[in-house]
């Protein structure tokens, strides 16, 4: 068996304790965890149809669940997931057609995803708990 001689030094692949994260990677990775957060969360939408088809108790106590600080917490955690996959898949929708390859328009356009959902996400509850206090 050939072996390399101990004096050559080669290069090491990147790890983690040696690369630098850069915002295309981390925005491909949270893209990657939100779709994983969205599957999570088609099935929770399906337990509440069939807690719904399963009558007014089970529903209401799913319901109370849902509601519960931990339940709304999973809520906001999904539909931020929910803004940033599409806003993010709107992004790789303009790279698909040849727009914004430059290294300082993906920097921006990766921010303009991250505030957008996080935007979003704010303007979407604010509305939603104004009209459960009926304030809408």
């Amino acid at each position: 068996m050939l072996s390399a001689p101990e004096d050559i030094k080669r290069p090491l692949s990147p790890h983690l304790q040696i690369y630098k994260p850069q915002i295309t990677s981390v925005l491909s990775i949270l893209h990657r965890g939100t779709g994983i957060v969205l599957f999570g969360g088609s099935l929770l939408w399906c337990l509440w149809f069939v807690a719904l088809a399963a009558g007014r108790d089970t529903y209401h106590h799913y319901q109370d669940l849902l509601l519960s600080p931990i339940g709304l917490i999973i809520l906001m955690g999904w539909s931020f997931s929910f803004f940033y996959h599409l806003c993010n898949g709107i992004r790789h929708l303009l790279w698909d057609i040849g727009i914004g390859y430059e290294m300082p328009t993906v920097r921006k356009s990766g921010w303009t995803v991250v505030f957008s959902s996080i935007i979003l996400t704010g303007i979407t509850w604010t509305i939603g708990l104004m009209k459960w206090k009926g304030l809408l």
